[in-house]
C-alpha cells in the first residue's frame, strides 16, 4: 500500500488534488484589459513531474540576454534559474496537501514571477516578520523533503531563502528594490521574485560592463 508521500512522489499518482497551474499574463496584473493569458498550463502526476514541468514553463515564458566580453560572454537572465527551482521545490515540498480545493499555481508577469503555495509557514509563523537569512528548518512533508534531498533538489539545511536571495545579488541587473519578497498568512505562501530584465536598457549593460572592465 502506498503511503501519502509514495502516492505524491509516485509516476501515475493518485492524488489528483496535487496540481501545478501555470499562467503568463499580458501585462502587470490578471486584468489587463486587452488579452488575459499569454499561454497556461495545468500539471498533474508526480512531484518530480510537476517540478520539472514548472520549470519549463518558466523558462518557455521568460527570455535570457547576453553580452560579449574579452572573456567570453556574460550572460543576463530575467530570472536566474537556481532561484526559480528552489522557489517551485519550496512550493511543492512545504505545501499543506490537506487542503483539498487548492494548488500551486506560477503567475507570470511582464516584471515578475509570484509562486503561491496553499499552507503558510509550518510553525504558524510569519514569515515577512522574520529575517529569511535565519530560518530554521521546519518540515510540514519531512519525507517529501527527504527524497527531494537525496535526488539533490535540495539541501537538508534550512538555507532556501537566502540562496534565492544570494541568486539574484549576483546577478548584472541585481539592486535592492529587485530583492525577492516572500510573504505568508495561517493558509498561504508567496513568493515573488522580480525581472532583472524588466525596463532595462541595453545601454545601461553596456555601461555597467563597462565600467566593471576598468
Amino acid at each position: 500500500m502506498l503511503t501519502n508521500a509514495g502516492a505524491l512522489l509516485a509516476d501515475d499518482s493518485p492524488i489528483r488534488h496535487s496540481r501545478l497551474f501555470c499562467t503568463r499574463w499580458y501585462g502587470l496584473d490578471k486584468a489587463s484589459g486587452i488579452m488575459e493569458a499569454m499561454d497556461d498550463k495545468e500539471y498533474s502526476g508526480s512531484l518530480i513531474n510537476l517540478l520539472q514541468s514548472g520549470e519549463e514553463f518558466v523558462k518557455n515564458n521568460s527570455k535570457k540576454r547576453w553580452r560579449k566580453i574579452p572573456s567570453g560572454r556574460i550572460e543576463m537572465p530575467e530570472y536566474p534559474e537556481r532561484a526559480v527551482l528552489e522557489c517551485i521545490v519550496n512550493a511543492l515540498i512545504h505545501r499543506d496537501y490537506l487542503d483539498l480545493g487548492s494548488e500551486v499555481h506560477i503567475d507570470i508577469y511582464d516584471n515578475r514571477l509570484e509562486i503561491y503555495s496553499p499552507g503558510g509557514m509550518y510553525d504558524g509563523s510569519i514569515v515577512q516578520n522574520l529575517d529569511t537569512d535565519r530560518i530554521p528548518s521546519r518540515r510540514r512533508n519531512p519525507i517529501i523533503a527527504d527524497i527531494f534531498n537525496r535526488m539533490n533538489y535540495m539541501e537538508r539545511r534550512g538555507s532556501g531563502f537566502k540562496k534565492i536571495k544570494g541568486d539574484y545579488y549576483k546577478e548584472v541587473n541585481y539592486k535592492a528594490d529587485l530583492e525577492p519578497v516572500f510573504y505568508s498568512d495561517n493558509n498561504s505562501f508567496w513568493v515573488t521574485l522580480f525581472n532583472l530584465n524588466y525596463n532595462v536598457p541595453i545601454e545601461k549593460k553596456r555601461k555597467w560592463l563597462l565600467g566593471k572592465k576598468k
